[in-house]
């Protein structure tokens, strides 16, 4: 009975010999390894404005330079990882570039750090998009679903384990469409509500009335606890160099081509989405995330904020597909170097690696269970890891680049180290400003994960 269950599940084996045909092309691989980076744009803006309206309303309009800044950064880190995708066409994550070029401990500080991020994503993702679920249900007045956020996300997680648990392609294909109708709704969203306000000749609205005392003096301090906040924008810029054998041949120039995609489309959206919320004078709420607010103002409640809401939360919730995508394959490396059981580097039924997937699932719904399915108070702990690897990995580059001198070899030292020097200084700003909101935590595990490993 219990295989009869796994088929309906899962499906029918696999013969290892189709392994070649579960590779993705462009399209649905931006699907699976972008959404991660992608739904950021929901709760990105938010996350810096939960920071600067601590100053009060006067603070809020700094959300522009602030993402304008974070922006930048995302364009510099985006054509770091492009070399890396060149470099190391079988899959140049950070734990094989630091482990290659930095050393042992070097690269499993990367793996530790990288391993708590995907955990992580999971759990932000789907609490973020359980968050849009409520939103539209208070909106519609149903308030009380809120009260049923971590049944609801506990859910989730598991089914997005089921289908992952079903093969790569397969799970690509399930997840395409609703990363492309969240990408297309968002566009819209900003076009319009740009036409609106900027052509429409109408003045920013004033912020909220809802927007409490500041509590907060406006200064440098918390300009970087904002700057900080919103680098969660950058999460899963990586997960593309990390699943570059997942792609269709040849298998570095489709990834690289879907990596300027994904850098394009995300640095839009995240400036298009702070725009708006200057524009249109919105605050952090408790019962309305901000993209919400928004999209009300802008098309209204009725079908096109239906849409909005629900592409937004489909996307939050498939975010967590690109840690399925790496967590595993992540796990599996780690396993064939002997730094975790021999289990995660094996294939299962539908060819993917069934162990990794499990494990992934299970302490997801632990971190969401902790922490009630709030995504806000998870962000703190969400940005070192990822900033831990980005710098680790792009000065393993340097490293690689001055030890091969291949063609153009100056050139690709200058690109990965100023992209390796800026993430490092963003990784001691969001330390110093973060430490005592829940960083401290992420630092302390990831020396014991690698004592684990060792």
């Amino acid at each position: 009975m219990i295989d009869t269950l796994k088929r309906i599940l899962v499906g029918q084996p696999l013969e290892t010999s189709a392994q070649h045909n579960q590779r993705l092309s462009k399209t649905i691989a931006l699907a699976v390894f972008s959404s991660d980076a992608l739904s950021s744009v929901a709760y990105a803006t938010e996350a810096i404005l939960f920071v600067l309206v601590l100053a009060g309303s006067s603070a809020l309009p700094l959300v522009i330079p602030v993402s304008v800044g974070i922006a930048v950064l995302l364009l510099i880190v985006g054509f770091s990882y492009r070399q890396t995708i060149h470099a190391y066409p079988n899959g140049g994550g950070a734990y094989i570039v630091a482990h290659e070029n930095l050393g042992e401990v070097p690269g499993l500080i990367a793996a530790a750090s990288l391993l708590i991020d995907y955990v992580l994503t999971v759990a932000v993702s789907v609490s973020s998009g359980v968050f849009a679920i409520t939103s539209l249900a208070a909106t519609w007045g149903y308030p009380s679903l809120a009260d049923y956020r971590v049944e609801i996300a506990l859910v989730l997680i598991a089914l997005i384990t089921i289908i992952n648990l079903r093969g790569v392609k397969e799970s690509g294909a399930i997840f395409a469409v609703p990363t492309y109708v969240f990408v297309v709704s968002m566009f819209g969203l900003i076009i319009a509500g740009l036409i609106s306000r900027v052509f429409g000749g109408g003045a920013p609205v004033a912020p909220a009335t809802h927007v409490p005392a500041p509590t907060e003096t406006l200064g440098i301090f918390l300009l970087l606890q904002a700057f900080s906040a919103g680098c969660t924008a950058m999460t899963g810029v990586e997960a593309i160099s990390n699943g570059v054998p997942a792609f269709q041949q040849p298998e570095s120039k489709n990834a690289s081509r879907t990596l300027i995609i994904m850098v394009g489309i995300l640095g839009f959206m995240f400036l298009g989405t702070s725009v708006l919320a200057y524009l249109y004078g919105t605050a952090p709420r408790e019962d309305q995330s901000v993209v919400s607010q928004i999209a009300s103002m802008v098309v209204g409640t009725g079908p096109a904020y239906f849409v909005i809401q629900v592409a937004t939360a489909l996307i939050l919730v498939l975010a967590a597909n690109t840690s399925y995508a790496d967590f595993p394959r992540l796990a599996s490396l780690l396993s064939r170097d002997r730094f975790l059981p021999r289990q995660f580097s094996s294939r299962g039924d539908r060819l993917v690696f069934s162990n990794g997937i499990l494990a992934l699932g299970v302490f997801a719904a632990l971190l969401v269970i902790a922490f009630n399915a709030r995504e806000q108070a998870m962000l703190p702990l969400y940005a070192i890891g990822v900033f831990i690897s980005f710098t680790l990995s792009q000065w393993g580059m340097v490293r690689h680049w001055l030890r091969t001198r291949e063609a153009g070899w100056r050139s690709s030292v200058v690109v990965n180290g100023v992209g390796a020097a800026l993430t490092a200084v963003v990784f001691v700003v969001i330390i110093v400003t973060r430490f005592l909101h829940g960083a401290w935590a992420v630092l302390v595990l990831i020396p014991i994960l690698v004592q684990i490993f060792r």
